[in-house]
């Protein structure tokens, strides 16, 4: 894999381009049922680059739409599969990449999504009913960047939210669920999108997330497991979100990250000489944005998309 170095950003680019293209190998028959999630990482990851255009926007935006469910409102994570909010989630951020929520119709979205909210404010993740935080994150962002968030409501979601908070500052799957950096990100992000951050403890909560640095530089997703790049994301948009980044060291994270690249045919991977992929391909390239590494665009860390996609979206007149 290499020493680190520099960002190769050649050629995860080229690895990005050619993955698609790949549509017998391995990681592309794993990846079937979470397409569209793929198709969130590996584009944002060429925007964040300044590469949005090595693909064919028309293209992309008729695949995407090939996953809509016009009856329900909700997308699939492919042609032909089920509606959940996840997909939902990835193809209005993918339209947003683009400029083109206009191939949307919006409020049948919103509603799909707004159709999910229970009663005691969490959400279900599709007909099928499963609760889970990151369901109200994923509820909350997408109907913010359509607009539409006035759909829920919203004080009975925060308080849900507030409801899964544990005794450590951290926030798990559900009231009394451990805590974990990814359903920490989840709160974090849908209580900063709703003006709501005084209910979290910053200090407690950025405590535990900067302990989640191990030795090597890299960051865990609780304590005692090993680093895994896709962490850099999840524990860095936390901490900035609470403004506590500036307890852990970015300079060893930066180089966990880069270490962990493929510098011959491109990707990331999630810890040092292990296989690639596109997951850890764009959480490692976002890691590093949100470090303002050179060369790579900012990212906004609560709606997870490039700081000027967000701004695109928000200082527009027309809502």
């Amino acid at each position: 894999m290499g020493d680190g170095g520099e960002l190769a950003a050649e050629k995860h680019v080229r690895y990005i381009v050619t993955v698609e293209k790949r549509k017998d190998s391995f990681e592309s028959l794993v990846m079937e049922h979470i397409r569209l999630n793929g198709a969130y990482w590996g584009l944002t990851t060429l925007d964040l680059l300044h590469k949005l255009r090595a693909v064919e926007a028309d293209e992309v935006i008729e695949w995407i739409m090939s996953c809509y469910h016009p009856e329900s409102g909700g997308f699939g994570g492919n042609v032909g599969h089920d509606a959940h909010v996840l997909y939902t989630l990835s193809a209005v951020q993918v339209l947003c990449l683009f400029d083109r929520l206009d191939a949307l119709d919006v409020n049948k979205v919103a509603d799909y999504i707004a159709g999910l909210q229970n009663e005691d404010g969490s959400f279900s993740g599709d007909i099928w009913g499963e609760v889970d935080t990151r369901f109200s994150y994923i509820a909350i962002c997408t109907l913010s960047l359509l607009h539409r968030l006035e759909k829920i409501n919203v004080q009975k979601a925060v308080d849900y939210i507030v409801s899964c908070k544990n005794l450590d500052g951290g926030f798990g799957a559900m009231p009394g669920g451990e805590s974990h950096a990814g359903q920490i990100f989840c709160c974090v992000g849908a209580l900063a999108i709703t003006g709501s951050l005084h209910h979290i403890d910053r200090d407690l909560l950025g405590w535990w997330l900067c302990e989640r640095q191990c030795k090597e530089g890299g960051l865990n997703g609780r304590p005692e497991k090993l680093a895994d790049v896709c962490y850099s994301w999840w524990v860095l948009s936390s901490l900035i979100m609470i403004d506590r980044v500036h307890w852990i060291d970015k300079d060893k994270l930066a180089k966990f990250i880069l270490n962990c690249q493929d510098k011959e045919n491109g990707g990331i991977s999630d810890r040092p000489d292990n296989a690639v992929d596109i997951y850890h391909t764009y959480f490692g390239v976002a890691g590093l944005s949100l470090m303002e590494y050179p060369g790579v665009k900012p990212m906004d860390p609560a709606y997870a998309l490039p700081l000027d996609v967000v701004n695109r979206i928000f200082l527009r007149k027309e809502h």
